[in-house]
């Protein structure tokens, strides 16, 4: 068993593919002990699987996990955990901004007995508009709320204890939010500086619409860390002020009728509909409220279910069988 597990998402890197692997693989080889490379295709539709694939197919210390369909980075970071059989795991980007030299920084600290170490790009240089703003918004925005004290949540250059990684489920786009879950079950947290090189080779996937979804994204992980088990406290405390808010806006028009016969219709016709609207909505969210009780006890009954569907895995066998492994 590997100690260390590399995993490397891919998406249209063809240019980037071979300089990345003889990179891992040298500063691999300097740290001395065991490691694999899982290398996730996710759904590339240039050489990036083909070119993968010749890796593996004369490095048994490299798995190629090929996804069926793009499903987008979290989901492939998702495959490469699931895959990955190393004590440590160590993720990171396929497009080479990220610098394969500081990965001992990185072993260093989980030695230390660290569960999460975090990367931090601490000198930013790309665009100020379109990334160093919202990302700074974003990431300060997520310190409050989840009460991580790191700089930044958006890089994948992560390291993490295996237990760790594999107790947080990940979906959407929840790959940049992997510290506050992990703060959320206990885990230890660090954070080390990271340098920030520009994209030499292939095209940027990153949009401004990727900023409106990280934002949405916060509200989420806002939700989930503090009422992720407990949803009948978040929902029922809103049906509960809703319910009581239009309980008492019937009680008070029930008195003007009983006591003064106004015609409680007529005269106050919008605050009898607002009444009911309140009354409705409270015991619409308290339904809710209980349906995601119902979703807490599924969830722990173990009947995850994946964010990704795999094509195919290869991997040389070893020496003994040196044939390819392939499996759909």
């Amino acid at each position: 068993m590997s100690k260390y597990s590399i995993v490397v998402p891919f998406h249209n890197e063809e240019e980037n593919v071979t300089v990345l692997y003889d990179r891992l693989k040298g500063v691999m080889e300097l740290v001395g002990d065991p490691f694999e490379l899982v290398f996730v295709d996710d759904g590339s539709n240039d050489r990036t699987c083909r070119l993968l694939e010749e890796i593996a197919a004369v490095d048994s210390r490299v798995l190629v996990v090929k996804l069926r369909r793009n499903f987008g980075q979290t989901s492939a970071l998702a495959a490469g955990f699931d895959h990955a059989q190393g004590e440590f795991i160590l993720a990171m980007d396929g497009d080479l901004q990220h610098d394969p030299n500081e990965i001992p920084a990185f072993l260093e600290k989980l030695e230390e007995g660290y569960d999460v170490v975090s990367g931090w790009r601490k000198e930013r240089i790309d665009n100020f508009v379109l990334r160093r703003i919202p990302s700074r918004c974003a990431n300060w925005l997520m310190a409050k709320l989840s009460g991580v004290d790191i700089h930044d949540f958006g890089t994948t250059f992560k390291a993490y204890r295996r237990e760790v990684i594999h107790n947080i489920p990940l979906y959407g786009e929840m790959h940049r939010f992997i510290p506050a879950l992990a703060a959320w079950y206990g885990a230890s947290i660090c954070e080390i500086p990271i340098s920030n090189g520009h994209r030499q080779k292939g095209r940027s996937h990153y949009g401004i619409g990727r900023t409106f979804r990280v934002f949405f994204d916060l509200l989420t992980i806002r939700f989930l860390l503090k009422y992720m088990t407990r949803p009948l406290h978040f929902f029922g405390l809103l049906g509960a002020l809703s319910i009581c808010g239009g309980g008492t806006v019937s009680a008070l028009l029930l008195a003007l009728k009983l006591f003064t016969h106004q015609n409680v219709l007529d005269q106050h016709g919008p605050l009898f509909i607002i009444a009911a609207v309140l009354i409705l909505a409270g015991t619409q969210l308290l339904a809710i409220g209980l349906l995601g009780e119902l979703q807490v006890r599924h969830y722990h009954a173990g009947t995850q279910r994946a964010p990704y569907t795999i094509d195919r895995l290869v991997r040389l066998r070893a020496p003994e069988e040196p044939s390819m492994l392939s499996e759909n």
